[in-house]
């Protein structure tokens, strides 16, 4: 019961953010899953893609849409290559040691986190 507690604040977490921010998988999903139901990094990725493969922020596309807020076109291009981008990324993730991964992970979520404090 407390698993299911647990991937449930994790998934209301997500959704939270993603509707808010525009960020849920990589950024909350997969350190959630890994600190809190101590899964592997590769196994935490991989629960985080299997979550996004469905229409889960369908709703919250809905509200951005209706206000004037979704490029169609760069929506588009961005999925396409997403979906090849994806393929090659997986590949290679594991193919890595996991440690690895799981620092690679890090730095870029550290990067990105500086980027947004500090710049412009």
């Amino acid at each position: 019961m407390t698993t299911i507690i647990i991937l449930l604040c994790i998934g209301l977490m997500a959704g939270i953010l993603s509707g808010m921010i525009g960020i849920g998988g990589g950024v909350i999903i997969v350190p959630a899953l890994i600190y809190f139901m101590s899964v592997s990094q590769l196994e935490a990725q991989g629960t985080s893609l299997a979550v996004l493969l469905l229409p889960v922020g369908i709703l919250a596309v809905l509200n951005y849409y209706k206000a004037g807020y979704v490029d169609i076109k760069s929506t588009l291009i961005i999925a396409s290559t997403f979906i090849i981008g994806g393929y090659f990324g997986s590949k290679i993730s594991i193919a890595l040691d996991q440690n690895m991964v799981k620092r690679i992970f890090g730095a870029v979520m550290l990067l990105i986190a500086i980027k947004m404090i500090l710049g412009k």
